[in-house]
């Protein structure tokens, strides 16, 4: 929840790029907990989703919304020409909100 509340707070003072970065690295520790449920330590940030989606094809949507955002954070961080607005921050931000309830029931429902 860290970087939910960190990348609300940086989307107050208008820094979206760094917005769209948490935003996706909240989605990204969020999956990451299926994973270390299942015994696995992965790291990979291309290799998650696709984990993911073999393993339960029924998050296949959640799987594909961390690859989207994974894509994205990349450009974020190493694209010279990447622009984010606000509407876009904001999308992030919530994506990631609804992102992380919807792994915590699945993860709750598997215990």
């Amino acid at each position: 929840m860290e970087n939910i509340e960190d990348a609300a707070e940086n989307l107050t003072i208008h820094r979206y790029r760094v917005v769209a970065i948490l935003s996706y690295t909240a989605m990204f520790h969020a999956a990451r907990a299926i994973l270390f449920t299942d015994g696995i330590k992965e790291r990979s940030h291309e290799c998650i989703p696709v984990y993911i989606v073999e393993n339960y094809p029924e998050l296949e949507t959640l799987a594909n919304i961390l690859d989207s955002y994974r894509r994205f954070r990349h450009d974020a961080i190493y694209g010279l020409d990447f622009v984010i607005d606000e509407k876009e921050a904001r999308a992030s931000l919530e994506t990631s909100k609804e992102f992380l309830e919807k792994i915590k029931i699945f993860i709750d429902k598997r215990k």
